[in-house]
């Protein structure tokens, strides 16, 4: 049986694109990041040498960390973030094996710069209704989970992108938006390589929600009027992106796990009379 410092692959799998999966800590030496520099989703790249400097803050934390191949440097960092009083584990075979199983990594190249606390920044146009919170969900739950975004009058979202660092998204003229019939969802699954089966599944969705195509999928209908409702229901953008997190958090393991589940309810009218009053009643 794994140690309980540990956590396998399917594990962790398990958990990634969820609004409770662990802080995923890339500790790959520079080289070994060279020379396939896709990570994790959502993981963040830290160095171990420095670990002295960093650790403390994530106490409390419940960490995965992965090295090359889960050997000592994976070990040595998450024995030393348990000593700073957070839940670390290392994940078995590191990024090797995740690799070698074909399970999903992110393109690093095309991650906007991070400012001075760590996080990207990202900026659209305000009151959004389907793209413009699909993909901060994407984003928070598989590029970068502290991502800030900013929703502002849309003729003022290239200055702002400007002003404050922010990478645009889902406007005009600029890389992450529309291509084809793709919306700005597709896009950015292309880019980064997130293809996972689910992540196809719901992309689908969202066209058909975004693009006013629910002939695409029939629940597209449902996101657009759930969509809609919640931007009704909150005239704060803010508080719409985090209600729409979970939106899209319940679709995506609907898309991974329930799709061939059904509702039975209500049951046969034999099946809800043997219930009801037991053999024999009149």
């Amino acid at each position: 049986m794994p140690a309980t410092t540990s956590i396998s692959l399917h594990e962790l799998f398990q958990c990634i694109g969820r609004p409770d999966a662990p802080l995923l800590i890339d500790v790959r030496t520079a080289e070994d990041a060279a020379a396939d520099p896709r990570m994790l989703p959502a993981a963040i790249a830290r160095d171990s040498r420095d670990i002295a400097a960093w650790a403390p803050a994530l106490r409390g934390a419940s960490i995965v960390v992965a090295c090359q191949k889960g050997l000592k440097l994976s070990e040595g960092t998450a024995a030393w973030l348990r000593h700073e009083g957070a839940e670390a584990r290392v994940l078995e075979g590191g990024f090797v094996a995740w690799r070698d199983a074909g399970l999903p990594l992110v393109r690093t190249g095309l991650v906007p710069p991070r400012d001075a606390q760590g996080r990207t920044i990202w900026v659209t146009r305000s009151r959004p209704k389907v793209d413009r919170i699909a993909c901060p969900w994407l984003i928070r739950r598989f590029i970068d989970p502290a991502a800030l975004f900013l929703f502002v009058a849309p003729a003022e979202v290239a200055a702002v992108a400007d002003r404050f660092g922010a990478t645009p998204f889902d406007i005009e003229g600029v890389f992450w938006s529309h291509r084809g019939e793709g919306c700005t969802f597709d896009t950015m699954l292309d880019e980064y390589g997130l293809q996972t089966p689910a992540l196809r599944r719901l992309a689908l969705l969202v066209r058909g929600a975004d693009t006013a195509r629910p002939d695409l999928a029939p629940q597209a209908a449902g996101l657009l009027a759930a969509s809609l409702g919640l931007s009704r229901l909150y005239p704060d953008d803010l508080a719409q992106l985090e209600a729409g997190l979970a939106l899209y958090d319940a679709f995506h393991l609907w898309c991974r796990d329930a799709t061939e589940e059904t509702h039975n309810w209500p049951a046969s009218a034999l099946a809800r009379g043997t219930a009801a009053f037991g053999p024999g009643a009149a």
